[in-house]
């Protein structure tokens, strides 16, 4: 007959271990609401773990139910002298309980008693024919309940790591003793964590070879005469009574009033809506998306759907939700494998391509009267747009609404973004296709079909409370007339792509290995070796060892040879400084050249995909390739835009970039007038900021003067400290913190902008750009204050980039109307923050020029002008 498991967890135990597995990220784990989730993250994934591997058939966890208990009454000490609870641990605990009720399990508590005295009891009280028993613990106490049917499993390391005590276990670790004997150990050798006294100056070893010989702590009393005359006689003789308490101390009552029964422990299984909101509480979106919910628990409704093979005229209506699949993310290469969409009360779903030649189909997606809602309206043009069909009218998209709400989550899987909503009727992606490798469409197509139609519904579901949100929260016209506008000119940029000269790349690609090979035989000659320059361990033994460079910092592996230690010791060596040139290249030629030669596609172009819902600050992030981070400091990367040409040989490029956006918002937000004055007078800010803080006419103002006041200038938008300020200027600390407040004496009303930003933000929880743009912040309330300082910093920058971010999208939008009305041939190709480039006709440069300066300058109104600056050429680099 199969045996039940009983499988009975010590809850603060094991919480404290969770709990401090992962105290170096503690700052890092926490809620929305600043709640420290450290212990209940690493808790759920040991707990999890064990259910998974011990599949019991009933579970307990058992709390201590206070400080004190019998014990304390035969000795006050017992267990005192422990160092205070921390306050992030003691936050978590009343939820950690909450956490195990959802998983399923029973927990339980009694007054007077320990943990180990209800798991005890428990465990000794079932029949040994009929149960098998697990212990969970973190406490060796508990080992002495170890017996043929009974394992004390103990977490050795965080929680991950775990020693099995069985009886042969307990008897190889401790010379032959029994789990019983482990009682007589601890009366003799105290326990400190618990405040055990024992017998002075009786440690661990001293206890086994005397148990060895005498059996028990009884058993050495009685034959004390047989000792001899020793200090640890005197000690075993003045301590008797002691050694008799602290056995009693140590031994676990196993006849406890417990009330709960086994029939009361029967695992039946995780209540997954609780699991769901506990999981959306803690912000645990790593197991909400790993939730995998049995298909005999309802979690999901039976859907109603109708497969189509060929679309009639009353499938379509006059508004509806429509859903591409995909199974890449790249949606430029990425065939669709299925479509859906709703009319009225009822879904379709097809997975023929034979759809995008129905009449019907066509005409309802290009009708721009009629209402469409999607998710991800870039992702769904694009790819539409590849199978020559025209789509208009979306008036509503998912996932940019989802993420105007919540700057924080930046998930793109629809079931991810609809828990958040309490919405829980549609798998995830990676539930229904998988991942990597073995990611593809499931065997049953009916349950490919159903999730398709679940995408759909998921969207007509959520539309009205998204827009409900949205309007609340003053963010409707953010996302109408900002964030879905520019999505589809987005995706007409994506689709054009920008040229590449494919030659001069590998032209480039020939220059760069022959300048890499010259600083490698340059860097060996000076190291007197040849080594593997990409190693870092082989790179530190040359530098620390044989150089004998000053160790600044070191790894698990050996020296750290990165950046910022090389950085500091440029001084030392000329090596160094080689070393890191060499390393700028090797990334230029393996990240951009090779990396876009690789991403030419057919037409000669790189199409590259602009995410619109990544950054915290609305700002755009761009893929496959990054175009945004060629790095323009070292020429060899300025080079890389020598490869970037216009579509054809009488045209150029051209770019544009605002001049000190971040700097004029600053202006504009701080309504200070000093600086609104010196932007409406045209004056270059960085010398007039240097007139006002180092006190001298312009005519005294000298380039270190300026370098200084425009790195003050800018380290002032990003909320930067005395020692960042320092580290940039190179000078000490005091004197960076003097410039800091000179500028803000001769700069109030900056100073009194962020004090004031600040304060609002730890009021409400987050900041605002000028068009309600939301960042939240929950991490003004930590106790920490390097994290607390770090978000205050972010609380002044984000309005500012935020703000910046949202008038270039303003100005993109504004010029793709005009080049349409202008009806110009010229292209807008990029968007590299701060700058736009374009292709253009050279007969139609001038006529551009004036446009985008005449939109760009005043495509919002602050108190201060916009200025852009332009440039045009035969490449990108011609262009700046």
């Amino acid at each position: 007959m199969t045996k039940n498991k009983l499988l009975l967890v010590d809850g603060n135990s094991v919480a404290f271990r969770a709990f401090f597995a992962l105290h170096q990220s503690l700052e890092r784990f926490k809620n929305s609401n600043g709640l420290h989730t450290n212990a209940l993250y690493a808790f759920h994934n040991m707990f999890t773990n064990v259910m998974d591997k011990e599949q019991p058939t009933h579970v307990l966890v058992a709390f201590d139910a206070g400080k004190t208990t019998f014990r304390n009454e035969w000795y006050e000490e017992y267990k005192g002298g422990r160092a205070k609870t921390p306050s992030e641990f003691k936050e978590q605990m009343p939820y950690l309980r909450e956490l195990i009720a959802a998983l399923g399990v029973k927990h339980y508590e009694l007054s007077n008693y320990e943990a180990d005295d209800i798991i005890g009891t428990l465990a000794k009280s079932v029949d040994p024919n009929e149960f098998d028993v697990v212990v969970l613990t973190g406490d060796r106490d508990l080992t002495q309940l170890a017996s043929d049917h009974i394992r004390v499993d103990i977490t050795v390391k965080g929680v991950s790591e775990i020693e099995s005590y069985t009886p042969a276990f307990i008897a190889e670790k401790y010379n032959g003793l029994t789990p019983n004997q482990i009682i007589d150990m601890k009366g003799l050798a105290g326990d400190a964590s618990d405040n055990i006294p024992g017998v002075t100056k009786i440690g661990e070893k001293t206890a086994i070879k005397l148990l060895t010989q005498f059996g028990s702590v009884e058993g050495i009393y009685d034959h004390l005469d047989e000792l001899k005359k020793s200090k640890m006689k005197e000690n075993l003789i003045a301590d008797h009574e002691q050694a008799l308490l602290s056995k009693r101390l140590a031994t676990i009552d196993t006849d406890a009033p417990v009330a709960v029964s086994i029939e009361d422990l029967i695992y039946t299984g995780k209540d997954f809506d609780a699991l769901i909101a506990f999981y959306q509480e803690m912000n645990f979106q790593s197991f909400l998306e790993k939730l995998a919910v049995p298909d005999d628990i309802k979690k999901m409704d039976d859907i109603l759907f109708e497969y189509v093979e060929e679309a009639t005229a009353e499938m379509f209506g006059d508004k509806g939700a429509l859903y591409v699949e995909m199974l890449e993310d790249n949606y430029h290469t990425s065939d669709i494998v299925g479509v859906a969409w709703s009319c009225q009360e009822k879904t379709y779903v097809t997975d023929q391509v034979s759809i995008f030649d129905n009449p019907y189909f066509k005409a309802w997606l290009a009708d721009d009267k009629i209402e469409k809602r999607v998710f991800d309206a870039k992702r769904t043009t694009v790819a539409l747009t590849r199978y020559d069909q025209q789509v208009n009218g979306i008036r509503f998209d998912l996932l940019l609404a989802a993420y105007l709400l919540d700057t924080n989550d930046s998930s793109n899987d629809i079931a991810t973004i609809a828990s958040h909503y309490g919405y829980h009727q549609v798998q995830t992606d990676e539930q229904v296709y998988g991942k990597g490798a073995k990611k593809g469409l499931p065997e049953d197509l009916e349950a490919f079909y159903a999730h398709l139609a679940r995408k759909v519904q998921t969207i007509e579901y959520l539309q009205p409370n998204l827009l409900e949100e949205l309007h609340a929260k003053n963010q409707l016209e953010l996302f109408q007339t900002i964030e879905l506008p520019l999505a589809f000119i987005l995706a007409e940029m994506e689709m054009t792509g920008i040229s590449v000269d494919t030659s001069r790349l590998i032209d480039m690609r020939t220059e760069f290995a022959e300048r890499l090979h010259a600083i490698e035989e340059k860097i060996f000659e000076q190291a007197g070796e040849r080594f593997n320059l990409n190693s870092p361990k082989q790179l530190g033994v040359i530098l620390f060892e044989k150089m004998e460079l000053p160790v600044i910092k070191k790894t698990k592996t050996g020296y750290s040879t990165a950046v910022d230690v090389l950085e500091q010791l440029r001084e030392q060596a000329p090596i160094v400084d080689d070393i890191l040139i060499y390393r700028q290249i090797a990334k230029i030629q393996s990240t951009y050249v090779e990396g876009l030669l690789r991403m030419i596609q057919q037409d000669g172009k790189v199409h590259t995909r602009y995410i619109q819902t990544l950054t915290q600050t609305g700002r755009l992030s761009s893929v496959d390739p990054n175009l945004q981070n060629i790095p323009i400091r070292l020429e060899e990367g300025r080079k890389i835009r020598q490869a970037f040409v216009p579509r054809q040989k009488d045209w150029v490029i051209y770019s544009s970039d605002y001049s000190q956006i971040e700097l004029r918002v600053l202006a504009d937000m701080s309504h200070d007038e000093h600086l609104q004055q010196a932007f409406i007078d045209k004056q270059d800010i960085h010398t007039s900021t240097a007139m006002r803080v180092f006190g001298v006419s312009e005519s005294e103002v000298t380039s270190n003067m300026r370098r200084d006041a425009k790195a003050v200038n800018f380290g002032i938008v990003y909320g930067i400290s005395d020692y960042g300020l320092s580290q940039n200027l190179g000078i000490t600390r005091k004197a960076a913190q003097n410039y800091i407040d000179t500028y803000f004496e001769r700069y109030p009303g900056v100073k009194t902008y962020m004090e004031e930003i600040v304060t609002k933000a730890k009021q409400q929880g987050f900041v605002e750009t000028l068009y309600h743009r939301r960042r939240y912040l929950p991490d003004l309330a930590s106790r920490n204050y390097n994290i607390r300082s770090f978000a205050e910093r972010t609380a002044i920058n984000t309005p500012i980039q935020g703000s910046a971010a949202d008038i270039l999208k303003i100005a993109m939008i504004q010029l793709a109307k005009r080049l349409k009305e202008e009806k110009l041939e010229a292209t807008m190709l990029l968007q590299v923050h701060d700058e736009l480039v374009f292709e253009v006709p050279e007969q139609e440069v001038l006529r551009l020029d004036a446009l985008v300066k005449e939109v760009m300058n005043h495509a919002v109104s602050l108190a201060v002008p916009l200025v852009s600056d332009s440039s045009w050429g035969n490449t990108w680099y011609d262009a700046k």
